[in-house]
């Protein structure tokens, strides 16, 4: 491939290396807050900078992206989930990268085939090649003139240096801890020696890092291409026989409805069974049926992508069956549902079984959904499950989970007297505000405000960086600052 590095080129290099200092400070100085929301914001300003007069595709989709990777940036600002903010820090990058595939990639790509994601790691290795032939060009670039000769001698000390390094480690460290004379002398190396420090080396690295992840992929994305493998993505090869599937089904769907006839009053009534305790009859019953649901949606999701239904009696048939399957799954899931939320009137709300809810409901979309796509063919599964994915993912980052257990456990605490402060704790700062609001009404609750107490203590010494910014801290700390604990 042959590169013209132009004026242009250079510029953009340089944009690249302004936003590589930008996510280094964004990403590497603080805990992260606002800064996620501003970095986006500079990296998109760049990225529609770049494409400026560039024609996109899939644009009604693309909008969709960038609407939600807008908003699980903002989450970092607005809300304080940790285990949200773990898992986007993956999530974000992974939509971005997939963002910029799907807006750059040729109309006739389809996003939501399966082979969309091997065209998406071509894209990634054409953009690491990129980098490579690129410094390659700047390095020959920077060799004009030189004598060839001395050249390969700076080079061979440059290796020889860097072989000898972490020898020179070890045989210092021997030496300084053998004789202190000579630990007095190596301590007197001039000051400027001692300047090299690890975190400005670690940073830089950094900062190159992701001058050249941003430079390589803006880069290569401006050239649009169709990979052969692309045209042969929708040939599909591998089929499941429909007779064995039937008898699957059939076996299936046998079991599920002696299961539920069975135990139709255990799952509904709403009542213990024998000595069973509370947590042993959710945790008996929860799971297993969740896991149940999910083996029933992938047989399903099989069944409708492998299987041959081309006549007529064998693909109603399947029709019938799929729909049994899914039925059988409604009642699996409503039990499920149900024994969670007999745990929770016991034990109270925590996050784990406030989410084990919403994707429960979010089961329910999808299965419902799936159910169309049983008797109406032309649907696409994934195209749906993907979008659905992503709204649910954006929507349980916007509603603030933990916000909603504080205010379920408040509740359950007004009507049984019972609430465990520790946990609420241990929700950050939301748990914080809620302890807060309970501290008000409840000022007696043993161990509140010890609690409130500490927590206070805390936010006198805390320091907010700019990078750190976040709505719920600034709210508790300002909360804690009135609170008369006396």
């Amino acid at each position: 491939m042959e590169m013209k590095i132009g004026k242009s080129d250079w510029i953009f290099l340089m944009l690249c290396m302004l936003l590589g200092i930008v996510a280094e400070e964004a990403f590497f100085r603080a805990e992260i807050g606002i800064s996620y929301l501003l970095f986006v914001t500079a990296f998109y300003a760049l990225f529609f900078f770049r494409y400026r007069g560039f024609s996109f595709s899939h644009q009604r989709f693309g909008y969709l992206l960038l609407i939600c990777i807008w908003i699980l940036a903002a989450s970092y600002f607005l809300n304080d989930n940790q285990f949200f903010f773990a898992l986007n820090i993956l999530v974000i990058p992974a939509l971005v990268f997939f963002h910029l595939v799907a807006i750059t990639s040729q109309k006739s790509i389809r996003w939501n085939k399966p082979v969309f994601i091997t065209y998406m790691f071509t894209r990634l290795a054409a953009a690491l090649k990129y980098n490579f032939i690129f410094t390659s060009k700047v390095g020959k670039f920077l060799r004009q003139g030189m004598d060839e000769s001395k050249l390969q001698v700076w080079k061979k000390i440059s290796i020889g240096i860097l072989i000898s390094v972490p020898v020179l480690f070890v045989v210092l460290g021997l030496l300084i801890s053998a004789d202190a004379q000579f630990e007095r002398i190596i301590g007197g190396i001039p000051q400027w020696l001692q300047l090299i420090n690890g975190e400005v080396v670690f940073r830089i690295v950094v900062v190159l890092f992701y001058t050249f992840a941003f430079f390589g992929l803006m880069q290569t994305l401006l050239k649009k291409q169709l990979n052969a493998i692309i045209s042969d993505g929708d040939k599909q090869t591998f089929k499941l026989d429909s007779i064995i599937t039937i008898t699957v089904l059939v076996l299936i769907n046998a079991v599920y409805v002696l299961f539920t006839i069975v135990q139709f009053k255990y799952f509904f009534s709403g009542s213990l069974q024998g000595e069973l305790t509370y947590a042993e009859y959710a945790r008996k019953g929860f799971f297993e049926l969740l896991f149940v649901t999910l083996i029933n949606l992938s047989i399903t999701i099989i069944v409708l992508t492998f299987v041959d239904r081309n006549l007529g009696f064998i693909k109603r048939f399947i029709q019938f069956l799929l729909t049994a399957l899914v039925l059988s799954s409604a009642v699996l899931l409503s039990s499920a549902f149900m024994r969670l939320s007999m745990y929770e009137d016991a034990y109270g709300f925590s996050f784990i079984r406030i989410m084990a809810h919403s994707f429960m409901i979010f089961l329910v979309v999808i299965f419902m959904y799936t159910f169309i796509k049983i008797w109406i063919e032309k649907l696409s599964l994934f195209h749906f499950y993907f979008i659905s994915s992503l709204l649910y993912y954006t929507l349980m980052n916007v509603i603030d989970v933990e916000k909603m257990i504080v205010s379920k456990n408040i509740d359950r605490y007004e009507q049984t007297g019972k609430i465990d402060i520790h946990y609420l704790n241990s929700l950050s700062y939301t748990g914080v505000l809620g302890l807060i609001d309970l501290y008000e009404d409840n000022a007696q609750l043993p161990g509140l405000k010890n609690i409130l107490l500490e927590r206070k203590n805390a936010a006198n010494f805390d320091s907010i960086p700019w990078q750190s910014y976040n709505l719920k801290r600034v709210q508790a700390n300002q909360e804690l600052s009135k609170l008369q604990l006396e």
